[in-house]
């Protein structure tokens, strides 16, 4: 007996890192193959530039938007405009969006590249774009410092009133422009065309921040893989109280998305609040029962990150479910997020929405903080920020950005509430749900919040 007792805690994380590194079946393909993902990708790529980036580019008054690219320093909005076989830009690309007026859409462009799918029109020689002088130059090289001189014939043929590059002091979704792109564009143009060239920062936020429909149900089976993911790493089946650390869970966590051949955009985190015990120092501390835990985990996939923070209970010998004291803490953070979700509506800014919800959190008596963020393209994606952990009276310029329909949110925030069982220690309930604003402004979770525990028995 004394044996089994001394081996006991070996035994169980031999188990927990067994479980760890179990090897996936060949049917664990939530989203299909590489190449079923492609092909839903590349149709989600046709429908943006064909139905959300001419609208924005006609509410934003631009006529012509001009991007170049080289490899390594892809501008953020790149990635939103190319096939999902285009990894780099390879070199350099040019890509020219030229509005040539109702019933003829926006043409797309690409000087040098590919034309990814047969989405762009590909100009290597400057014969294919003759200016409307009708003069000819000498053939350029397609990719090389030569390569800007098959620029001008192009925006000639076009004629743009307005043309619109990325450079922002306020948003990094639209300052892809790179000092030295921005140099060799200005001195490839004439200077009546340079005249022309205008900031539109909401340009390339607006088009990476909308969202399509067709992308909503790919998004909330992601959400699910999530949620299933933080429901195992906190049950028996991953921890053994006593024996398991927090970065054991974390790494459970990585493996287990690395067997579903998916990723992630940050490294999960897994954190601890004890009855009586400071732990904001702990680092990688053994779990222990009568723990509460928390989780910040992300889920990435067909080009598209979730952010989920969810919270579970180690239950102490005879115990069937977290103390009554830890529920009302849950509960006030669900009463927050709903706060903050009835105050997101589009038309207002992140800041005004910031400032209504908090007015309303103190009036009913909620020890909180809001930091929610556009999700989607990226994890924190583009567009309007809804406080900062640390900046909770409004963000000036990112916080300015009004709400628009057909958008995702990672609804993100806690409440800190004082729990009778715990003597009163003040114990915070750290939340995070994506949400849906859909084309109608209506406001809904993508799949839905954690109103219990995950419970560890």
């Amino acid at each position: 007996m004394r044996l089994i007792r001394i081996l006991a805690p070996a035994l169980a994380l031999a188990a927990t890192l067994a479980a760890a590194n179990r090897p996936a079946s060949a049917q664990e393909r939530p989203f299909g193959t590489l190449r079923e993902q492609a092909q839903v990708r590349q149709e989600w790529l046709r429908l943006r530039l064909e139905r959300v980036l001419p609208r924005i580019m006609r509410e934003q008054g631009v006529q012509m938007w001009i991007i170049p690219v080289r490899e390594y320093v892809e501008d953020p909005v790149f990635w939103a405009l190319v096939s999902p076989t285009t990894m780099a830009a390879r070199r350099r690309t040019i890509y020219v969006f030229c509005d040539r007026g109702d019933g003829r859409g926006v043409e797309r462009i690409a000087i040098g590249g590919s034309a990814q799918g047969g989405l762009y029109r590909v100009v290597r020689d400057p014969n294919a774009a003759t200016g409307t002088a009708g003069a000819t130059v000498r053939p350029a090289e397609p990719y090389g410092p030569d390569q800007w001189r098959l620029l001008q014939p192009v925006v000639e043929a076009c004629d743009p009133r307005t043309i619109a590059v990325n450079i922002s002091h306020t948003h990094a979704f639209s300052d892809g422009l790179t000092a030295g792109e921005w140099e060799q564009l200005q001195l490839s143009l004439s200077p009546v065309y340079r005249g022309r060239i205008i900031q539109r920062e909401l340009l390339a936020l607006h088009y990476l921040e909308e969202r399509l429909p067709e992308m909503l149900p790919t998004y909330e089976r992601m959400q699910r893989v999530a949620h299933d993911i933080i429901r195992t790493a906190f049950s028996f089946e991953v921890v053994t109280p006593g024996v398991t650390h927090t970065e054991d869970v974390v790494w459970w966590m990585r493996q287990r998305l690395n067997e579903l051949g998916l990723d992630t955009w940050f490294q999960p985190s897994v954190t601890v609040q004890r009855a009586g015990v400071e732990m904001g120092d702990s680092a990688n501390p053994v779990i222990r029962r009568g723990d509460v835990l928390h989780t910040d985990f992300g889920v990435t996939a067909l080009g598209l990150n979730t952010d989920t923070q969810h919270m579970g209970y180690v239950l102490r010998p005879g115990e069937t479910d977290a103390p009554a004291g830890l529920y009302a803490a849950l509960r006030r953070a669900n009463r927050l997020q709903d706060l903050l979700l009835e105050e997101m509506r589009p038309g207002r800014t992140g800041n005004e929405v910031l400032r209504t919800t908090r007015e309303r959190m103190r009036a009913e008596g909620i020890d909180g903080t809001v930091y929610s963020h556009p999700v989607g393209d990226h994890g924190h994606g583009a567009g309007p920020l809804i406080g900062l952990w640390d900046r909770q009276d409004g963000v000036v310029g990112r916080g300015d950005v009004a709400l628009r329909p057909s958008t995702w949110f990672s609804i993100e925030l806690q409440a800190t509430t004082p729990v009778p069982e715990w003597n009163g220690q003040p114990v915070r309930m750290a939340l995070e749900e994506d949400a849906a604003l859909g084309a109608d402004g209506a406001r809904r979770w993508v799949l839905t919040r954690q109103e219990r525990f995950h419970l560890v028995r």
